[in-house]
């Protein structure tokens, strides 16, 4: 057994050293459509819209004509049931019979009214199975039934007001979730990108504090550097090294973390390409609010609860009385056989009116309309706030993203500049005409600009991904963000 485990132990050890790693070469758009289909986030905002469109199909359902078919068969009794006699005393009669029953309906609820109208047939069967043995039938061919409720609210016409809104919600907050899955897609992508950056940067560093180690042993040698600035290069070496450590180890955190959020596997390594060009929308508040309102799932939201509020009002004052009609008209026949159970009818009517109607409840219902009224008055409240606070961070936001056009430019010049000065300044340095402080200063100066201007292209995509969240348009394409394009990436760039 022991030999066993050893052999297994060994296959799985080698079966690991010869698993081959995949390099898998994303752009950024292409790391945007994997993960609004294959992430996890994805996944559950389209089970909660699939939730959402069964909900709707449901109420739909509760609008459209309903058959239903009922039936005992059999039903079987054996037992003693209480009987009063005619002196008002009772006994015990011992029962014995079988029956069947049956019956068909269509119903209908009246929107209008919220009432409900319902035609049916029935029929009923009785065997007798002690003492005098007989079948009973007894018929209803058709029934016309209305229960219908009087100044009391009317649930299937605020159904018909709440629930669209409420799938309109629903399909908002899905390409909002979309949306939001492509910013941390962006997020993910970039910090990924990052720290490809920071490993190239440091891979440089490492191979320029090299070459300046050795050429400085070299002037030192022949007397035309301090020893003090030889020690300062070897340390630049030393830092050199632990930089790239960390940037390693680093990347392969973040390497991960996108891996996860777009569903590789763990042999995946991820190769990005860095966006070079960018769109060039020009967004304006006026229009971004008004698309934001008309569209985000923000603004279905405010009118869901807004008459939420007022049907939670109708229903406390629905409740100050009670009064409702029940009526059926029909016909109904009884005979030993089946035939005659249908011939001669009779007529069968049923009318009842109900209602509850309080004297004295110490204000209790008129109670609750007042706490209904109120809850509306702070809804409305809340809903005006939250209404400003949506104008102000749209506000912001595209403020953000106009300025941000600018900021990037500003830092990809810089990053250039950054650049040339280091390689001037390096080749300065080998013929000694700068110090190694400059030097330090100017390849500092490189990689901040760098990873500035990473950070700088971040922000630009993350601003934009953030407004085509809140607006569900493309503008690019200058079109809805729907089910069919909300996977594309941007067109029109620059």
């Amino acid at each position: 057994m022991k030999q066993f485990f050893l052999y297994a132990a060994f296959l799985i050890s080698a079966s690991a050293m010869g698993a081959e790693t995949e390099t898998l070469t994303l752009t950024l758009d292409e790391a945007i459509s994997r993960a609004r289909v294959n992430s996890v986030d994805a996944a559950v905002a389209l089970n909660e819209l699939k939730t959402s469109y069964w909900e709707y199909r449901s109420y739909r359902a509760e609008l459209l004509p309903e058959v239903n078919f009922s039936a005992t068969v059999p039903a079987y009794y054996r037992q003693y049931s209480p009987y009063m006699n005619n002196d008002g005393s009772y006994s015990f009669v011992r029962n014995n019979y079988l029956q069947l029953n049956g019956e068909v309906s269509l119903s209908q609820n009246i929107w209008l009214t919220g009432g409900k109208i319902s035609v049916n047939t029935s029929l009923d069967f009785y065997r007798q199975l002690e003492g005098t043995k007989y079948n009973r039938f007894m018929s209803i061919p058709v029934a016309l039934t209305l229960s219908q409720p009087i100044f009391g609210v009317n649930n299937i016409k605020w159904d018909r007001k709440i629930e669209p809104v409420r799938y309109t919600e629903a399909k908002a907050a899905y390409l909002t979730a979309s949306e939001e899955v492509a910013i941390k897609a962006i997020s993910y992508f970039f910090q990924l990108l990052m720290a490809d950056e920071n490993k190239l940067i440091a891979l440089q560093n490492l191979e320029n504090a090299k070459t300046l180690y050795n050429v400085a042993k070299e002037k030192r040698e022949m007397g035309r550097i301090s020893g003090n600035d030889l020690l300062q290069m070897e340390l630049n070496l030393l830092k050199a090294e632990s930089d790239l450590t960390d940037c390693e180890s680093s990347r392969k955190s973040c390497m991960f973390q996108l891996r996860t959020l777009l569903d590789l596997n763990e042999a995946t390594d991820i190769s990005l390409i860095a966006p070079t060009i960018v769109p060039t929308a020009d967004i304006r508040y006026d229009d971004a609010l008004s698309k934001a309102l008309e569209r985000n799932k923000f603004a279905q939201n405010l009118r869901r609860r807004q008459l939420e509020a007022d049907y939670e009002v109708a229903k406390a004052k629905g409740n100050l009385r009670q009064i409702s009609l029940f009526a059926q008209i029909g016909y109904t026949g009884t005979d030993r056989r089946f035939a005659g159970a249908y011939s001669p009818l009779k007529d069968n009517q049923v009318v009842e009116i109900g209602f509850e109607i309080p004297i004295l409840d110490w204000g209790r219902r008129r109670g609750k309309v007042k706490v209904a009224e109120s809850n509306r008055n702070v809804t409305e409240s809340k809903l005006r706030q939250e209404s400003a606070d949506f104008a102000q961070n749209i506000f912001i936001l595209v403020e953000r993203y106009r300025n941000q056009m600018r900021q990037l430019e500003i830092s990809q010049r810089a990053d250039e500049i950054a650049a040339k000065r280091y390689a001037t300044n390096v080749e300065t340095f080998m013929i000694g005409k700068i110090s190694t402080l400059d030097l330090n200063d100017s390849r500092v100066s490189k990689d901040e600009a760098r990873r500035e201007y990473i950070n700088e292209l971040y922000r630009f995509w993350n601003y934009y991904y953030q407004i085509r969240s809140l607006t569900l348009w493309d503008y690019a394409t200058s079109r809805d963000i729907d089910f069919d394009s909300m996977t594309l990436s941007p067109k029109g760039a620059r």
